[in-house]
């Protein structure tokens, strides 16, 4: 009797032993950088983990000190309201390259808005079909989220989707990011955003701008919402000046090349 509980008592102990290790790889985390004004930010020890597995949120080809300037513009996009087309406009008369994470909802209802965007050079990335929150899902629900996505993009405008992926509202976890490397997804992350989606709610363009600004660094990548009034108003302005102050702009071809 003493040897079967002894040996209950190890199995328990192993099960617990494994439960904890899942429960870690799933741990929920939402994706956070500290500022460091025209310095590049460092990324928090718990979240070092998306370097592990294809994430990236910064160019490691370069650092402050670095002689090349260079920025990544990123853009969530999950519908139009008449300022994705404005932001496509812009980025066309500047001649500057940009990645588009779409949602379903932007390929079904404005399907030749996502086509504009490939044939113009940008890349059309995977943002997930609906917005759902991935740490949430099991793995079979979120390779079936992204895969259902890339069937509608081939489906309604001809063209695969670029082999980029962002987490909805950067909510990840160690599962959620191998289950999209095992896809064939880089992850992007950011090192820049601000509170610019609450269309009715909208930062003070002037404001909006000295913001950006001040918090411009070498290999930044950039995350604004294209359904930003404030956004669509200040972008030639921000483009034109980050022009002026040296930096060009890269693609994330280009960033997540080894």
């Amino acid at each position: 009797m003493k040897r079967i509980l002894a040996f209950l008592c190890m199995i328990s102990l192993l099960c617990g032993v494994f439960c904890l290790f899942g429960s870690a790889e799933g741990k929920a985390i939402g994706f956070y950088i500290p500022r460091a004004g025209n310095k590049r930010p460092r990324l928090p020890a718990e979240e070092t983990v998306i370097e592990e597995h294809g994430g990236y949120y910064i160019d490691r080809h370069v650092d402050d000190e670095s002689e090349r300037r260079v920025l990544y513009l990123t853009f969530d996009a999950g519908y139009e309201n008449g300022n994705v087309e404005k932001i496509l406009d812009t980025l066309a008369a500047e001649e500057v390259p940009a990645a588009f994470f779409v949602l379903d909802h932007l390929i079904l209802e404005n399907t030749d808005l996502v086509c504009r965007m490939q044939k113009e050079g940008h890349l059309v990335c995977n943002h997930t079909k609906n917005h759902k929150d991935m740490t949430k899902c099991q793995k079979e629900e979120m390779v079936k989220n992204l895969t259902d996505l890339e069937k509608l993009c081939e489906e309604k405008t001809g063209c695969a989707l670029a082999k980029y992926f962002r987490f909805p509202e950067g909510r990840f976890s160690k599962d959620a990011l191998m289950t999209a490397e095992e896809l064939g997804y880089k992850t992007i992350f950011w090192s820049f955003a601000y509170a610019d989606w609450d269309n009715g709610k909208q930062p003070d363009p002037a404001r909006a701008k000295k913001k950006i600004l001040e918090n411009t660094h070498n290999g930044a990548v950039i995350l604004l919402h294209p359904t930003s009034a404030t956004n669509a108003e200040i972008l030639p302005e921000l483009i034109r000046e980050w022009k002026a102050m040296g930096y060009s702009f890269g693609t994330l071809d280009e960033l997540t090349t080894e």
